[in-house]
Order: C-alpha cells, then sequence, then structure tokens
C-alpha cells in the first residue's frame, strides 16, 4: 500500500532527481544552456501536480522564488518553452525511460514484484459538464429512450497501466484511444518493463483472456498468469485451451480467487482512482498525439508523487526519526525476529508476544533500498 505526497516541495525535488536519472542536461551539444533538460521536466510534472496549465506554471514559478530555489533556476522559463518541450521529453520512449527511474529509485535495482495488475481506463477528452450531457437528450420524444442518453461519445482517450500491487507504482504504461479490446495491449505493456523487474505473478480481468496471452506470459517469460476465462458469449462448454481450462479451475469461486491471490487484481483500480482524483480525469489537449504525452505525464506525475511516500510515512510512524538533525537520511537498524513472527501468526491475537511493532517491521524492507539521499537531501 502506498500513499501520495501533498508536498510540492517534496514533488519539485523527486522530479528533479527522476529528471536527471532519465535525461541529458542538454539535447544538443550547442543548446543555450539556460535551462537543463531535468529542470523542464520537473516544471512540466509541477504543471500537472497543480493541476494548472503552461501560463499558470509561469506565473507559479514567477510569483514563489521558493520554486526557483528548488528547481535551481535563475532565469523563470517561458509558457511557451514549456510547451516546446512537451514533443522532446514525453515521447513514449523518453517517458518510459523516465518511468524506468521511478521503479529504480523507489523499489532498488533488481526488485522483484510477486504481484502486478493490467487495466485500462479512460479518460475525458475537453472539460464539460457530465451533468449537461446526461440531461442533453433528456425530453426529446424521438430519442429510444427519451429520458435517458444510453451513449455520450465513441472516441475517447484510453490509458492502459500494468502496476505493482504492492507500492501503486505503474510499471509500463500505454496511451491511445478507445473503445478498443485489450488483449492486444499486454504485449506492448510487458515489452516496456524494466529488464531488471522480475514479475513473478501477473492478474488482469476478462478482457485480457486469450489463450496467446497465457501462452505469452506463461511458456516465454516464466510468469503465473491468473486471467478469468469468460470472454465470449456465456456457455456450458469447457474454455478452449489448456490454461483457459486452467483458470475456469482456478478461479471459479470466490475461495479459489482468494486462495490464488487474484482478489488483489482491484488495486490497479486504486491506482486508476488515485490518478483521477488526484491529478484530474480529462485532458486539456485536443491532438491524438498531444493526448498520448499528457497521459504520460499524469503517469509519471503519479510515480513521483508516491516516490517519497514510504519515507515520510516511516517518519512518522518510528519512534526515532528517519531524519538526522544535519537534514540527511539515517536509516535505523531494524532487527526483525522471524521466528517469533511465525509463531505468532499462529496463535490468537491476545496470545500473540510483541516482537516488534507493525509500523517497525513494515519499514525493514524498504529502509534497505532507499538510495534517494544521493541526489537530494530530505529533511
Amino acid at each position: 500500500m502506498s500513499l501520495t505526497s501533498k508536498s510540492p516541495r517534496t514533488v519539485v525535488l523527486a522530479a528533479l532527481a527522476v529528471g536527471k536519472g532519465a535525461y541529458a542536461d542538454y539535447s544538443h551539444p550547442n543548446s543555450p544552456r539556460k535551462y537543463t533538460q531535468p529542470q523542464l521536466f520537473a516544471c512540466l510534472v509541477l504543471m500537472t501536480f497543480l493541476r494548472t496549465d503552461y501560463r499558470g506554471v509561469e506565473e507559479h514559478l514567477k510569483d514563489l522564488p521558493a520554486y526557483r530555489e528548488w528547481l535551481g533556476l535563475e532565469h523563470v522559463p517561458d509558457h511557451s518553452t514549456l510547451h516546446k518541450a512537451v514533443p522532446r521529453l514525453l515521447g513514449h520512449t523518453l517517458a518510459i525511460k523516465a518511468v524506468h527511474s521511478t521503479i529504480r529509485m523507489t523499489l532498488g535495482e533488481h526488485p522483484r514484484i510477486k504481484k502486478a495488475a493490467a487495466d485500462s481506463s479512460g479518460l475525458e477528452s475537453g472539460h464539460r459538464s457530465p451533468y449537461f450531457v446526461k440531461r442533453r437528450q433528456r425530453g426529446q420524444k424521438s430519442a429510444q429512450n427519451p429520458l435517458f442518453q444510453t451513449t455520450t461519445y465513441t472516441r475517447f482517450p484510453k490509458l492502459s497501466t500494468l502496476v505493482d500491487c504492492n507500492t501503486h507504482l505503474v510499471l509500463s504504461m500505454l496511451s491511445g484511444t478507445g473503445p478498443s479490446p485489450d488483449m492486444h495491449d499486454l504485449p506492448a505493456l510487458l515489452a516496456d518493463v524494466p529488464a531488471n523487474v522480475t514479475l513473478l505473478k501477473l492478474l488482469a480481468d476478462a478482457g485480457y483472456d486469450s489463450q496467446a496471452n497465457h501462452q505469452y506470459l506463461r511458456e516465454e517469460h516464466g510468469i503465473q498468469s491468473l486471467i478469468p476465462a469468460q470472454i465470449g458469449r456465456p456457455t456450458s462448454k469447457p474454455p478452449s485451451g489448456h490454461w483457459r481450462r486452467l483458470m475456469r479451475r482456478l478461479l471459479g469461486t470466490p475461495q479459489s480467487r482468494q486462495r490464488s491471490g487474484y482478489s488483489q487484481r482491484w488495486q490497479v483500480e486504486t491506482v486508476y482512482s488515485m490518478i483521477k482524483r488526484n491529478l484530474g480525469d480529462e485532458l486539456a489537449s485536443r491532438s491524438y498525439h498531444a493526448q498520448c504525452r499528457e497521459q504520460r505525464l499524469m503517469v509519471i506525475t503519479h510515480n513521483v508523487m508516491i516516490l517519497l511516500v514510504f519515507i515520510e510515512v516511516f517518519d512518522r510512524a518510528l519512534p526515532t526519526p528517519l531524519s538526522s538533525p544535519r537534514g540527511r537520511l539515517s536509516i535505523p537498524p531494524v532487527y526483525p525476529n522471524r521466528r517469533r513472527r511465525r509463531i505468532n501468526q499462529r496463535l490468537p491475537t491476545p496470545f500473540r508476544r510483541p516482537a516488534l511493532t507493525r509500523s517497525a517491521t513494515a519499514v525493514a524492507p524498504f529502509c534497505l533500498r532507499i538510495q534517494l539521499l544521493k541526489w537530494f537531501p530530505f529533511a
């Protein structure tokens, strides 16, 4: 589980560190060298975090000297400079590289993801009133159903993601337009996962159900796939294909879904809820490629917002704070008693012996992977 940071300072510093790990300082040897690419990238993340536009983030940087100090800016970039930097910084290849940078800084160099989930969701193209869309056909007798409008649009921006169920980090993303089948997006999502990340189990809904996807995950990549075999018309016949028939046996009842771990697939729905609640569900861009770039920026901002949440939460939870008087991150030693924890799990709650507090036990695996003080101090 994770939270999202609400501190602009934390988000700006984390975005600057991610930008330094994903982009070169300058795009060309003869660049004016007035702003670095990580600085412009951090300005774009700040714009998405504040839910404003290019002119709005420019005014924020002008009015608040603290933003310029955190970013190391001597001059405020013009809104046209930020607009022209978007196609260069948020193309698919460089955006995936920025996502990889957030994963490396949060989970370490060679993480093992026990459960990952894939799903897609639609976004709104443009600002409009949902109430107006719902009521605009009400009362028209010529409509098929005069009281309700059954279809409001035919095309919409579609975002597909592969997320870590434990940390809610987005591991890979695919932006496009919908409606379109989800089953064809799974190989592209898996191809963009960092090579140093090991996926053990992948959960998906029935939209990804196909024998080819099971074979691609299990036989080519060694990933345990859990996808309900429910696509197509309802029938009493067994599904076609060995792996789809296995899914019918493994995921046939709620108890079997709980035992197999498929019940954690809803974590990807939580990720979409976090993105839409914190960053909005509408896109200001109008063209196809601009909407794709805006979706990528929203996903990167989401990863940046939860990048430092482990440090903030554990700093409040532990008896000894993680921050030293000098403002640097200091990791207290944690020695969990594994044998006592295994014994406690077998006993009823009143008879369990306190080995470590829950917060101290939870912080142990993450303390070993926090490397953020290499890029900037955390106070």
